[in-house]
């Protein structure tokens, strides 16, 4: 009964500051297209026995105040000791604010924001990489569906730093995906 109470609290005060809305941001929430733009995306390297490089850009664009979607092409070169690939293909992701600024709720001096996150990558895999039949050649085409949430910082007027933890939904019979996705990206 006394979680209840609390949690009941908790969501009564996070009502009642995203109702204290000042005027101004108020009418700003309409900016005009070209603000409403974001470009950015993550790189990523790993050398030793298992050599990984990623590229992965991204651009976007906010719908709504709190509400994201973005799509971009990704790279990845993979080596390990029994071979090397390159996998390629795209993304989709849509990310959902649920807090903009964590300093409104607790203060503590972080403008720090929370979001969920979804992403669905398209990739074309290496056939005789991935699977244990030898006379298999080409590539084929995996399909995954990445859930999770993270943080955001921001660095400056537009841009920020996010740290997202996604985890893969649709299963990771490749391997692609540690348990969790930990990615950090630079929206600007």
């Amino acid at each position: 009964m006394k979680k209840i109470l609390i949690m009941t609290l908790l969501l009564l005060m996070v009502c009642s500051v995203s109702g204290q809305v000042p005027e101004t941001v108020k009418q700003m929430e309409n900016p005009p297209l070209r603000q409403r733009l974001f470009f950015g995306g993550s790189f990523g390297l790993q050398f030793g026995t298992v050599t990984n490089i990623e590229v992965a850009p991204l651009a976007g664009i906010w719908l709504l105040p709190r509400l994201a979607v973005g799509a971009g092409p990704t790279f990845q070169y993979y080596k390990d000791p029994y071979g090397k690939t390159a996998i390629y293909g795209g993304r989709a992701m849509m990310q959902m604010t649920l807090i903009q600024d964590l300093n409104n709720i607790i203060p503590i001096g972080w403008n720090t924001g929370i979001f969920v996150h979804g992403e669905y990558e398209a990739l074309s895999l290496e056939r005789s990489f991935f699977t244990t039949a030898p006379e298999d050649s080409g590539r084929m085409y995996y399909g995954g569906l990445l859930a999770g949430a993270g943080i955001s910082q921001p660095t400056g007027k537009k841009s920020s730093m996010n740290i997202t933890f996604l985890w893969s939904i649709t299963g990771n019979e490749y391997g692609l995906y540690d348990t969790p996705e930990i990615r950090i990206e630079f929206y600007f």
